[in-house]
């Protein structure tokens, strides 16, 4: 009836709950708490961190997309400044 297997369960969950209330005790221990704190805050300078560094990267990519925009205004009214718009079509303008 109480064989072997039924004590080593019994066992392990005796052995269990012991193991979680001093698991709980140290978890709410002040030391713990301490611990936590600071993973909290070196978390939060991290986040800080990554925010400056996104906020940097988009800056950057503002200025790339501004003087792509400008080669590319710049290449359309070098194009058009070759051609001229003539009422029987374009014809080419001698380049200065």
């Amino acid at each position: 009836m109480w064989d072997n297997s039924h004590w080593k369960k019994i066992g392990l969950f005796v052995g269990g709950v012991a193991f979680g209330t001093v698991g709980l005790k140290a978890l709410l221990s002040k030391d713990a708490k301490k611990c936590y704190t600071h993973i909290t805050a070196a978390a939060l300078r991290v986040k800080d961190y990554a925010l400056q560094r996104t906020e940097t990267l988009r800056e950057n990519c503002e200025d790339i997309y501004e003087d792509a925009m400008d080669i590319n205004e710049d290449r359309k009214a070098a194009e058009e400044a070759i051609f001229e718009d003539t009422s029987d079509g374009y014809k080419e303008v001698e380049e200065e």
